[in-house]
Parts: structure tokens; C-alpha cells; sequence
């Protein structure tokens, strides 16, 4: 029997002939775990650009909400995957199908898999003319998907069509590298923060590391205890990961499963972990592995934290119910692409 083809199209910037060489990851998110006899696997690549290219690859994506540019210079594979066009959020189907719509069915007919991350909660601020482009690409998809319940009721409600929730890809966790299990320490003397701005009170002695790419913020915190923390690649990741006792992901309320990717790399590593509850979170840990906050809410999270450290018996019973639950539900990129 022939084997399926598969291209998979990705963004720019995470070709898997030059992503993060030596981390040894594959595919970023995991679509190589998809590869077997039945399927051959394509990837979309990188081409190098000038700076010319740069800006108009930059203007043509900011008028148009997705790389048109990258997208046409990946086009022989997507046009003769003859199968399935495999792509992660709505920047590459929308992208696709515009590029399929234009060759026509003539040049090649391949089923279209369009999972939406961000469309969603963007799609209310969009005006009439998007909407309308962004609906006459949807119709050439085939296959619609959402990583929360909440994202993909939105969406049936939006575009009028079936689609299927599955779990998310985890973006920086090499699955494997992070399902180590160990016994729970709480020594209280440190803590973890990734997302967005948080204040803190005053007189504690605890430690804090905000995992971010920004510093601008940063500043204004003015706390001697607490320190931005630049977490690029597996390796700053996991050392930070290592340092912290409790882990926090304060979050904005969203539709789309935000900071799942912590919260699942936190209870891998058999961290306790203090969440916002937005987003569908509880599609994939309820209040019996991690600690709920309101979205918004210093002093729940204050409250949260106090509760971790002067009862680490019950902490550590929701460390250890998550991480069965992990494994139950086998949280990883491998089960992802399967």
C-alpha cells in the first residue's frame, strides 16, 4: 500500500534541519513522532532572505495576518503533498489555503488540517473585510481543530463548522526529558513566575524568578528579590525549573488554553503549581492537581502560596495526583501527533 503524504507546514524560523541543533528535538512540537510506513512526512523550510525580503515579508504579514511569502516559497511541497496539509495555528492553514485556492483543485487536492490557537479571541476585533477573507479560507479547510473546549465552542459558533478539540503540542518540553518523576521538596524559600506582571507584598523573604524575553517591565517591579530570568532553550528552561519550589502562570483571561505549556512542564518535573483559571485549563488539570486562582487576583495568589507553604502534605497530594494524571492522559508530543 502507498504510503499518505504529509506536509507539514510551520512557521518561519523552526525549519527541523536547523532548530535548535544539538537539543536533539525533532520537529518543534512533535509531528516527527507522526512518521511511520503509512506516512511520509514533509517539512516546510527556511529559505534565506535579504533584508528587502525581510520588510516585504513583514508588511505583506502584518496587512494580511500570516506569511504569504514563506507560505509561496514552500509551494511545490504543499502542492505535491497529495494527501494532507498538516499545519499548528490559523497563521499557516490561512496562508495554505490561500495558496491551494489560487493553483486551484487542477494542481493538486490535498485534505487541509486547520487548528486555530489565537484566531478566536482575535476574531471580534476584526473588521467586516477580514472576516469576510479570513471565512472564504476557512471554506477550503478541512478539517477544523482547538486545543480547549472553550476555543472550539467559539469557533463552531464563529464559522458555522464541526471541530475537534485535541490536546495541546508542548511548545518547549521535549516530552521524555520532563516525565523524570521525583519526590516533592518544599523547602519555601523560592518560587518561580512566568507571564504577566505581578506585584507582590512587602516583608516576605522569598525568592522569585520571572521567566520572561522582556525587561521593560521588569524595572518598575524594584524588589531585591526578585529577578528577570532570560529562559531560552531546554537547557535555561530546565535549570529553572530546577531552582524553583512552587511554580505560578498568572495569566489574562483567554479562550485558548495560555500557559498550559508551563503548567504541563511544571507537573512533569513534579512542581506545585499556582494557575489563573481561564482559558479551559481545567480540560486538562482540575483543582485536585493545581491551585485555581481568579484571573486578576494578587491576593489569591498570595493566598495560594501561603497554603502551599504552610501545608506542603497537601501541596505534595496534588503534586502526585497530577502527575498520574499526566501519565493517565499521556501529556506529550508523541501522543499529540498520534
Amino acid at each position: 500500500m502507498q504510503a499518505t503524504k504529509v506536509h507539514v507546514h510551520l512557521f518561519y524560523g523552526i525549519d527541523p534541519r536547523f532548530y535548535r541543533k544539538g537539543e536533539n528535538i525533532g520537529c518543534l512540537y512533535g509531528y516527527h513522532h507522526a512518521e511511520s510506513p503509512e506516512l511520509t512526512l514533509t517539512y516546510s523550510r527556511d529559505e534565506s532572505k535579504n533584508k528587502f525580503v525581510r520588510l516585504a515579508r513583514r508588511g505583506l504579514k502584518a496587512a494580511l495576518g500570516f506569511d504569504f511569502i514563506h507560505t509561496w516559497r514552500n509551494r511545490e511541497e504543499i502542492l505535491n503533498a497529495d494527501d494532507v496539509v498538516w499545519t499548528h495555528t490559523e497563521a499557516e492553514y490561512l496562508s495554505a489555503a490561500l495558496l491551494l485556492l489560487l493553483k486551484g483543485r487542477a494542481r493538486g487536492n490535498p485534505m487541509l488540517l486547520a487548528q486555530s490557537v489565537w484566531l478566536v479571541d482575535k476574531w471580534a476585533g476584526f473588521g467586516a473585510l477580514r472576516k469576510w477573507v479570513y471565512r472564504k479560507l476557512l471554506a477550503r479547510a478541512d478539517v477544523l481543530t482547538a486545543h480547549a473546549s472553550e476555543n472550539a465552542q467559539m469557533a463552531r459558533e464563529y464559522f458555522k463548522r464541526d471541530v475537534t478539540r485535541y490536546q495541546p503540542a508542548r511548545f518547549s518540553a521535549a516530552g521524555a526529558d520532563l516525565l523524570a518523576t521525583r519526590r516533592c521538596e518544599l523547602p519555601q524559600s523560592a518560587m518561580i513566575v512566568t507571564g504577566s506582571r505581578l506585584s507582590r507584598r512587602s516583608g516576605r523573604t522569598r525568592r522569585m524568578k520571572c521567566g520572561s524575553r522582556r525587561v521593560d517591565w521588569y524595572r518598575a517591579l524594584h524588589a531585591s528579590n526578585v529577578k528577570i530570568a532570560r529562559a531560552f532553550g531546554l537547557k535555561a528552561a530546565r535549570e529553572l525549573y530546577d531552582w524553583a519550589d512552587v511554580i505560578m502562570v498568572p495569566l489574562r483571561p483567554n479562550s485558548h488554553v495560555s500557559g498550559i505549556t508551563v503548567v504541563l512542564e511544571a507537573v512533569a518535573l513534579g512542581k506545585p503549581v499556582i494557575v489563573s483559571d481561564v482559558g479551559s485549563l481545567r480540560d486538562y488539570f482540575g483543582p485536585e492537581h493545581v491551585f485555581y486562582v481568579p484571573p486578576h487576583d494578587v491576593s489569591a495568589l498570595q493566598r495560594a502560596l501561603d497554603t502551599i507553604v504552610s501545608n506542603p502534605v497537601l501541596a505534595l497530594q496534588r503534586v502526585q495526583a497530577a502527575s498520574r494524571h499526566f501519565a493517565a492522559r499521556d501529556y506529550t508530543t508523541r501522543q499529540f501527533a498520534l
